[in-house]
């Protein structure tokens, strides 16, 4: 087997410090600094499992056409991201993580829409696991998935964060 090369960067944003990394192929992983308190050793460590060479690379392509999208994104400009992803996963979660990419800017869907729209009903709590474990947000907008009583949910990058990008998308 192969190893792969796997670069990663951070860059600063309104939500707090973010970690970027890609592979050859594309975007593998954007995580908030909560997740690893803020030190980057767990996402790193996360990243390392999978037999890939991590390595720090301000200046990978994708990861700095990460950055410029983000900065846009979070100036207002950009609605949508134009970018390789690495998704290697072919499972039920993966399929809701596709999905996720098609709920326009500044719209929400409940985790009962979204289990509704891959076409598992009754797969609400999966759709939930599935919006928690992305390990994309932000680009992939896990964000705009509520519950179905309207409220918030969870965030891998906290409810603030959560609160944040849905205030940004809707204008206020």
């Amino acid at each position: 087997m192969t190893s792969t090369t796997i670069a990663w960067r951070t860059v600063g944003s309104p939500i707090g410090r973010l970690l970027l990394a890609s592979s050859p192929t594309g975007l593998v992983r954007v995580a908030f600094g909560s997740e690893s308190s803020g030190d980057w050793g767990t996402v790193l460590d996360e990243l390392a499992a999978s037999g890939a060479t991590v390595t720090e690379d301000p200046a990978d392509a994708t990861l700095t056409a990460t950055a410029t999208q983000l900065d846009e994104y979070f100036a207002g400009t950009r609605r949508d991201f134009d970018l390789p992803l690495d998704r290697p996963d072919r499972t039920f979660r993966q399929h809701v993580q596709q999905y996720l990419s098609t709920i326009p800017y500044g719209r929400t869907a409940t985790y009962r829409e979204v289990a509704e729209a891959v076409g598992n009903p009754k797969a609400v709590r999966a759709v939930g696991t599935a919006c928690a474990t992305n390990p994309l947000p932000v680009i992939v907008p896990c964000h705009r998935v509520l519950r179905t009583d309207g409220g918030l949910g969870g965030y891998r990058g906290g409810t603030d964060a959560k609160k944040f990008l849905l205030a940004l998308e809707s204008g206020h």
